[in-house]
């Protein structure tokens, strides 16, 4: 890392990757409007090896499952804020970073699998 706060993440993230219910404590730069950052906060209560659908989150805040699925795929923190953890209504899986197929999704499957197997 080249200063303290680049540091700070990668230690953060190693500890993540060995304990993932290790809590981050990082200054987040504040992203998004307003309706992003609330799906974020929800996302982040969600507890680590269990999920939501959009439509849940969608549900919980007065909003559509379509907008929650954007507001997913515009958060800057993948990791810190678990957005991998809200799937599609069915038990589909849904989208990660805005994509629907290829390493992205893959990507999330690993961090589901991860998460689950702890």
């Amino acid at each position: 890392p080249e200063n303290p706060l680049a540091e700070r993440a990668a230690t953060q993230l190693l500890a993540w990757l060995d304990d993932p219910d290790h809590p981050f404590d990082l200054p987040l730069a504040e992203r998004g409007t307003l309706f992003q950052r609330r799906v974020w906060s929800t996302i982040a209560d969600i507890p680590r090896g269990t999920s939501r659908t959009y439509g849940d989150i969608a549900t919980e805040i007065g909003s559509a499952a379509r907008a929650v699925g954007q507001a997913c795929g515009a958060n800057p923190f993948p990791i810190i804020i678990p957005c991998h953890r809200v799937m599609a209504a069915g038990g589909r899986i849904g989208g990660f970073a805005n994509s629907t197929g290829g390493y992205l999704l893959d990507t999330k499957r690993w961090l589901l699998r991860f998460e689950a197997d702890r």
